[in-house]
């Protein structure tokens, strides 16, 4: 049972992938006179942060569920970082990444129930340049498919999927120059990804060997390849053996600075930002505290 009179804020997007699949007032007003915790509900608004702000302010509370998203989940990861409030992902967005990665249950009341049940750890962030990222950010082909995904009116794996197979004919590549660990690596790449995590929401593994909690990210390199052998790279990718890809390449790090030949997009946590020359990367060990199962081994998360 949960401790008496902790507070919930729950942060529903109304505008994420799932949406009118349950009446979510009723679902966590029962859940909560159940279990006798507090919570209020706040739906996200333009200026999201600031409304989210001052409900923090307000009701004070111990756990913040997010109902929404990755994004959704990068936005509120932001404003409680190195902060006594726990994170719950409740998935609610056309991929839930960061929830997949933290086997987060697609039922609502089972997700509740965390709250109950549930046990708090604490997880790395990544800093990229002003943004905060919780799941993966990159820039090359995954950046421009999320930017198509963004533009489309309609949402899912199926809609993801369709951008990549006509992006995979457009690969461009593109040069870099990464400082990191007092090294300086020169690339050519078609993609490069800052990992916090180990796979999309898709289920795709970008990152095999990604811890969440080790104090370290990893960029991962996807060098140039013939447009024949997509196929191949997203076989070992769904396999999640595409480190023993010849066009594929990881550095670890805790702090890295990358310059591009052009500018290009970056993308973080499916939210697509802008076009940049440079990205500067910092990793913040520990810096936010998510509820997950106790029930359930987690590979990504040291004990």
């Amino acid at each position: 049972m949960p401790k008496p009179n902790k507070k919930v804020l729950f942060v529903i997007n109304h505008k994420a992938g799932k949406n009118g699949a349950i009446n979510l007032n009723s679902a966590i007003s029962n859940h909560a006179q159940k279990y006798s915790y507090d919570f209020d509900i706040h739906f996200m608004e333009d200026n999201p942060s600031f409304g989210i702000e001052q409900k923090i302010k307000k009701h004070q509370p111990d756990i913040i569920a997010a109902l929404g998203g990755d994004g959704t989940v990068s936005l509120i990861a932001s404003l409680i970082q190195f902060s006594p409030i726990s994170l719950l992902i409740v998935p609610f967005g056309s991929a839930n990444g960061m929830a997949k990665e933290l086997q987060i249950p697609d039922n609502i009341i089972a997700c509740l129930d965390l709250i109950i049940n549930g046990q708090e750890v604490k997880i790395d962030l990544l800093k990229v340049n002003d943004s905060i990222c919780v799941h993966l950010s990159d820039v090359g082909l995954n950046a421009r498919i999320v930017k198509r995904f963004q533009l489309d009116n309609k949402r899912g794996l199926l809609i993801y999927g369709k951008h990549l197979f006509f992006e995979a004919f457009f690969l461009k590549r593109k040069q870099f120059q990464i400082f990191y660990n007092d090294q300086i690596k020169k690339v050519k790449a078609v993609s490069l990804t800052f990992a916090n995590a180990t796979k999309y929401g898709t289920g795709a593994v970008i990152n095999p060997d990604g811890i969440l909690n080790d104090g370290y990210f990893e960029i991962c390199i996807v060098r140039p390849f013939p447009n024949y052998h997509i196929f191949k790279i997203a076989y070992q990718m769904f396999r999640g053996t595409l480190k023993y890809s010849n066009y594929f390449d990881v550095l670890k790090c805790t702090e890295a600075t990358i310059k591009c030949s052009k500018r290009t997009l970056l993308q973080v946590d499916g939210e697509v930002l802008n076009r940049v020359n440079e990205i500067r990367l910092v990793c913040l060990p520990k810096a936010l505290s998510v509820i997950i199962s106790k029930n359930l081994s987690h590979p990504t998360l040291i004990n």
